[in-house]
């Protein structure tokens, strides 16, 4: 599948033919950047990345990677644009490391052509090893942005990611764009068109049959549900709103609009103030709610043990206001929830925003509410797909991600973390209650749809029923397979193209030079 050298278009200059990859690889990221939230032009990922990879073509190790850096700025500056409002020493720096993982990515691919290794799937392959890693390092990783999370609103893409994961979509989408370059480079006449033509069709092919052959989970029964958005302030509060204690106040009255019985009333991430088991005039009010509507009250709070480390909980009060059990957040945001080495980067003023480095907590626990299995999960760890993996295999029937979005106003972050929630529901077979403070709030069913959502910043109640299941997908069954995959791809056809050089040299001759 290898590809000859791009003539320079006519009549170009040396100058504009040394800006033309630089320019094509930034505008490839911006592109891509579109396909997300908010702007959520998802189908365009398919295409998006067509200008990066052609401009990758034949480019060395050191030129791949710093093209793919000014791709990864150009998508990066787009898509977390949402942590400026966490000032520039958050998005510069952000942006920057995100961005050196697609320049990682181009030197991948910059390596294997030096071997002569130019194809769709190698390159698809390097891509998904990338963002595998991205995923879980540095400091339990970060896969915001991964590609194929364009496509959470495709029922095609969402099926797909219940056989292998988002990670398997991201490689469909990388290899889509890796054919469409081949074709478009095809030297028609001699008939290399036909090789990425047949690339295609094969990508199609097994689309479509992962979307006819999808595994869904099984119903199981069902569950009634109100979740609080209480927060309709899009700032800070006032010291004279802290103290007349505003966030749980708006919940608390937003309860008391409930009309009917409930199996589960969730109040969302940092709804609370205070820990209701050491408050117990807030914990009396909580379980009120809970008797008045047969429901378990599903609460968050900052949670500390006897050795004064805090953790950022989920606790549950079942229907008798008897608390159940509690889920302290295992994935802590790095210096949002936590600061590494802070003796270290004192220097650093704005991280005194972050007064308190919250503990992890221990592993997953599923709750039972009304016979039904329910998983949560706080805020970033629904970003990743393994976590959320995890908490099904350990028999969860629906999962309620429980989130704070506010720092982010009214930027993108919301309905990224919306279509990330997509997502895992795709992949576990598992309906989705997404809860936030502020918006936006959403109930997702076991296929990846959205089904409600509300707007930011307004004080809203969502109440209806979901269905819940049971069964594993073979994403839940088997993980991320498609990084084993793509580990014996690139080994393997590197492998054969150095068999294929030794061949050609033959036995005594030496190797050529650099």
């Amino acid at each position: 599948m290898g590809v000859t050298g791009t003539p320079a278009t006519p009549g170009a200059t040396v100058a504009e033919r040394r800006w033309l990859r630089p320019g094509a690889a930034l505008v490839s990221g911006l592109l891509v950047g579109l396909a997300f939230p908010p702007f959520d032009l998802g189908p365009l990922v398919l295409v998006a990345l067509v200008p990066l990879l052609w401009a990758w073509r034949d480019a060395g190790p050191r030129r791949a990677a710093w093209l793919g850096f000014l791709a990864g700025l150009g998508f990066f500056g787009v898509l977390l644009s949402w942590a400026w409002y966490l000032g520039a020493v958050a998005l510069v720096p952000l942006v920057g490391i995100m961005a050196a993982t697609w320049a990682l990515t181009g030197l991948g691919v910059g390596l294997l052509g030096r071997v002569g290794v130019r194809s769709a799937w190698a390159t698809a392959a390097v891509w998904v090893l990338v963002e595998g890693l991205r995923g879980r390092w540095p400091l339990g990783g970060f896969p915001w942005g991964e590609v194929g999370a364009a496509l959470h609103d495709v029922p095609t893409a969402r099926a797909l990611a219940s056989w292998g994961g988002v990670l398997l979509v991201s490689f469909t989408v990388v290899a889509v764009n890796g054919f469409l370059v081949e074709l478009l480079l095809a030297d028609r006449p001699a008939g290399t068109w036909r090789a990425p033509a047949a690339g295609l069709g094969v990508l199609l092919a097994l689309t479509l049959v992962a979307g006819m052959a999808r595994v869904e989970g099984r119903p199981s029964g069902t569950l009634r549900f109100a979740l609080l958005q209480g927060n309709d302030l899009d700032r800070d509060l006032t010291p004279e709103e802290a103290d007349a204690r505003y966030l749980p106040r708006s919940h608390l009255r937003l309860a008391s609009t409930l009309e009917g019985p409930y199996d589960l009333v969730v109040f969302p991430e940092s709804s609370l103030d205070a820990d209701p088991e050491r408050d117990a005039a807030l914990r009396a009010e909580l379980v009120a709610v809970g008797e008045r509507h047969g429901a378990a009250v599903l609460v968050n709070a900052v949670t500390r043990d006897d050795e004064g480390d805090a953790f950022n909980t989920n606790l549950l009060y079942d229907p008798g206001g008897r608390l159940q059990g509690t889920y302290a957040k295992q994935h802590l945001v790095p210096f949002g929830e936590y600061v590494p080495l802070r003796d270290h980067l004192g220097f650093i003023r704005e991280l005194e925003q972050v007064p308190t480095d919250y503990t992890p907590g221990p592993g997953n626990v599923v709750f039972e509410v009304a016979g039904r299995r329910v998983g949560t999960i706080i805020c970033f760890e629904s970003a990743f797909g393994p976590l959320v993996r995890s908490v099904v295999r350990d028999g969860a029937e629906v999962v309620v991600v429980s989130t704070n979005n506010r720092s982010y106003r009214r930027s993108g972050n919301p309905a990224q973390h919306l279509a990330l929630s997509q997502m895992r529901a795709a992949e576990t077979g598992r309906p989705v209650l997404h809860a936030s403070i502020s918006g936006i709030t959403g109930v997702i069913d076991a296929e990846g749809d959205v089904r409600q959502t509300t707007s930011l910043f307004e004080s809203s109640v969502v109440t209806g029923e979901v269905v819940t299941t049971t069964g594993r997908t073979p994403y839940v069954r088997y993980g991320s397979w498609i990084l084993v995959l793509s580990a014996l791809v690139v080994v393997g056809l590197a492998g054969r193209a150095r068999l294929r050089g030794r061949r050609r040299r033959g036995p005594g001759l030496a190797s050529p030079g650099p």
